[in-house]
């Protein structure tokens, strides 16, 4: 069983940085597709960026495109979310969530896609 926990959250002000980290164990780490949602308060959850198990391919949503970039690490088995130019609006729970794949596939972006989920960790921008 892929255990999947995320890190890096914060408070940080409008136009700042901030960078989450998501760390896989328990299966073959190359193997894994992830993605990244967000959950703010009193909506649902949605997607904002996935990696392939290549690292090749990623895929972003709308309002986060040229200010976010998702990576991946495999020697050190992590995935990570690079956020700049933060807003407001980015504030939410962030969830970090794997999926084993037998062949490179194209970033898979919903949710049922993916098998493995971490609780989330919080970031808060301030205007």
């Amino acid at each position: 069983q892929v255990q999947v926990i995320e890190s890096g959250g914060g408070l940080a002000q409008a136009g700042d940085s901030l960078k989450l980290s998501c760390t896989a164990s328990g299966g073959t780490f190359s193997r894994l597709a992830m993605g990244w949602f967000r959950q703010a308060p009193g909506k649902g959850r949605e997607f904002v960026a996935a990696i392939d198990r290549s690292g090749g391919r990623t895929s972003y949503t709308e309002s986060v495109k040229g200010r976010f970039t998702v990576s991946r690490d495999n020697d050190k088995k992590t995935f990570y979310l690079q956020m700049n130019s933060l807003k407001p609006e980015d504030t939410a729970l962030y969830y970090c969530a794997v999926k084993a794949t037998i062949l490179t596939v194209a970033p898979m972006t919903t949710e049922n896609s993916f098998s493995n989920w971490g609780q989330g960790t919080q970031v808060t921008v301030s205007s």
